[in-house]
């Protein structure tokens, strides 16, 4: 049952995204912008559980728990002085989360904004990470020669 504002009358509802009102209080047209007011928020696609409900909490969780076990690692072996092995596992990593998020349905945790996004930015972000890993000093795995000419370039007087 809607309910009455002051003046008497029914306070509209809307099931779609509307315009702003008009004098009276009622929308105008429908439109397909965004509400403007957000009463809710859907969870991420595949945010389900990645697991059925009625495994333990750990189970259910298990792609985000992978990510982060392995990046936990990472910064574990970094910190034992292992700077190269520790980075490129942390890269690793989150190339893997870009990799779980693109292929499985349900994800979990690991799904916190939409499929696209997740996967751009676990996936850009792991291969900056696993990039610069190889190019560490001393001795880089990886030698890009135009680095220097760039440094070069933006440092010369």
């Amino acid at each position: 049952m809607p309910a009455d504002d002051t003046r008497g009358h029914a306070e509209p509802t809307a099931r779609d995204a509307v315009s702003a009102p008009d004098g009276e209080g009622r929308p105008r047209r429908t439109t397909r912008r965004f509400p403007l007011f957000t009463r809710d928020t859907a969870r991420p696609e595949g945010g389900g559980r990645a697991a059925a409900g009625g495994a333990p909490a750990p189970a259910r969780q298990w792609p985000m728990l992978a990510v982060t076990g392995l990046v936990a690692i990472g910064l574990l072996v970094t910190a034992l002085d292992a700077f190269r092995p520790g980075t490129l596992l942390i890269g690793a990593a989150l190339l893997g989360g870009a990799v779980l998020r693109w292929l499985l349905p349900d994800v979990g945790m690991l799904a916190v904004r939409s499929r696209f996004t997740d996967i751009v930015t676990y996936g850009v972000l792991g291969t900056a990470i696993f990039l610069l890993a190889l190019m560490i000093q001393p001795d880089p795995l990886l030698k890009l020669p135009f680095l220097k000419d760039i440094l070069h370039f933006t440092l010369a007087k």
